[in-house]
């Protein structure tokens, strides 16, 4: 494919200086003939993809990453006794008080100067480790499907299994997943597990409205049952969803400035693969689901260590 055929901007995506960096904020504004390659060019240019500009890893990342030991993929999870096994009521933190010595810094989120990027990598660095919600959606006239990581995500009731899910943004100038959401009111949430953590992390990218991150990332398409996006046929644990409602919300640094939308999802169907699957107890096996959360940065997290600890009731 020769170059001059993709136009001046989609070139310019695919900067010269830092081959190894490669932001898809470029590709916000390509026009729909030049989207229609990108698939193609994402697959021919897969060595030069890493990260976003924000999350910028450096250049000696592959080294960092080469140095790094081999994923155990066999890794079991492991059940130890918890930190104080002998705690009794009252007793408080299990360190001995060495915490109680510790100074806190006090930050207030709207101090003059102090820009809003600051606040989210204090909250995605501190409150760690959070589920994500790989979400799949349709736009309504059925044409455009998009698949999409947000772990700004939680279940938050179960009679009916209700969720939300955190978008940044706002509702006029809203990005895939939400725009399809809102216009068709239903969604599908897959739970990543570790089989397909790369494919589920490709999925991130800042593709153009039209373009499909199941192609970009390989994943397969399954039938839902009540709504029209599909499932991942890889995870474990699927729930089809409908949209309840949409709460948006206003900067504090910025009046009227639409910054985030929450969602409020409810579930009305689920598919567990059924070797994870107890249906006497309806329990998730978490030894088989290996689920994978999110922490600070571009690092994901993975469940191998666990402890058990009795709920009190007087």
């Amino acid at each position: 494919m020769s170059c001059s055929v993709l136009g001046p901007k989609l070139l310019r995506a695919f900067p010269r200086a830092s081959p190894r960096i490669f932001s898809f904020r470029s590709f916000d504004r390509v026009s729909q003939f030049e989207s229609s390659f990108l698939p193609v060019i994402y697959r021919q240019k897969s060595t030069m993809i890493k990260t976003s500009a924000f999350f910028n890893t450096g250049d000696d990342f592959d080294k960092v990453q080469a140095s790094r030991p081999e994923f155990q993929r066999d890794a079991e999870v492991k059940y130890s006794k918890p930190p104080k096994p002998d705690w009794k009521e009252g007793e408080g933190g299990n360190d001995g008080g060495e915490s109680l010595n510790k100074n806190h810094i006090e930050i207030d989120p709207y101090e003059e100067g102090r820009h809003a990027s600051s606040n989210y990598k204090l909250l995605i660095s501190g409150v760690v480790p959070r589920p994500i919600a790989l979400i799949s959606t349709k736009s309504k006239d059925g044409k455009t499907a998009n698949l999409a990581p947000f772990s700004y995500a939680q279940v938050i009731n179960h009679d009916p299994p209700l969720f939300t899910v955190g978008f940044v943004g706002s509702l006029e100038k809203a990005k895939d997943s939400l725009k399809n959401l809102t216009e068709s009111k239903e969604c599908v949430i897959n739970i990543i597990s570790e089989h397909f953590v790369e494919a589920a992390n490709a999925t991130a990218v800042n593709a153009p409205y039209g373009v499909s991150e199941w192609e970009v990332s390989g994943l397969h398409q399954a039938p839902s049952s009540v709504v029209q996006a599909a499932r991942v046929k890889e995870s474990m644990l699927s729930i089809e969803g409908k949209l309840v409602e949409t709460k948006e919300f206003e900067s504090r640094t910025t009046p009227g400035k639409k910054t985030g939308v929450l969602a409020i999802i409810e579930g009305v169907r689920f598919w567990v693969r059924e070797d994870a699957y107890d249906k006497e107890t309806n329990v998730v096996d978490l030894k088989v689901l290996k689920p994978i959360s999110r922490l600070g940065g571009i690092a994901y997290g993975r469940t191998t260590d666990a402890i058990e600890l009795p709920r009190p009731q007087f």
